[in-house]
C-alpha cells in the first residue's frame, strides 16, 4: 500500500510515517516510480508505534521494545522491566508537575488582587 493509503488506514500523517521510517520503526520498499510501498502488516505496526508514543515513550525507547511488543514469541522478562523503567520515568515527571502546579497555584493565590484564592 502507498503512504497515503497507510495514512488513511491508521490516522497517522504521511509526515509521521516518514518520520517513523527515519527512526527505524517502520520500513517500506520503493515502487517503480520511487513511491513508498508498505506491507499490509504496517497498519498494525503503526498502531503499536502510536500506542507506545501515546504512552510517553520516546522513539528511541520504542525502537528498543517494538520487536518484543510486535512479536510475542520473543518476549522476555526484559520487556516488562524496560516498560517499568518508562513507567517510573513518567511517574517522576508527574510528581514534578504536581510540585510545579502547587507552587504556581500558590503564586496565583499570593498575587491575585481581590479574589483571594485560585480554584
Amino acid at each position: 500500500m502507498r503512504i497515503g493509503d497507510l495514512s488513511a488506514a491508521t490516522g497517522a500523517s504521511a509526515r509521521s510515517l516518514r518520520y517513523y521510517e527515519e527512526q527505524g520503526l517502520l520500513s517500506s520498499e520503493r515502487g517503480a516510480g520511487g513511491q513508498r510501498q508498505y506491507p499490509e502488516s504496517a497498519v498494525e505496526r503503526v498502531g503499536l508505534i502510536r500506542t507506545l508514543l501515546a504512552a510517553g515513550l520516546s522513539t528511541g525507547a520504542i525502537a528498543d521494545v517494538l520487536p518484543c511488543v510486535a512479536d510475542e514469541t520473543i518476549r522476555t522478562p526484559w520487556l516488562a522491566g524496560r516498560l517499568t523503567e518508562e513507567l517510573r520515568r513518567i511517574e517522576a515527571q508527574m510528581a514534578d508537575l504536581r510540585r510545579t502546579h502547587e507552587i504556581l497555584a500558590g503564586l496565583v493565590d499570593d498575587y491575585t488582587i481581590g479574589s483571594g484564592h485560585y480554584n
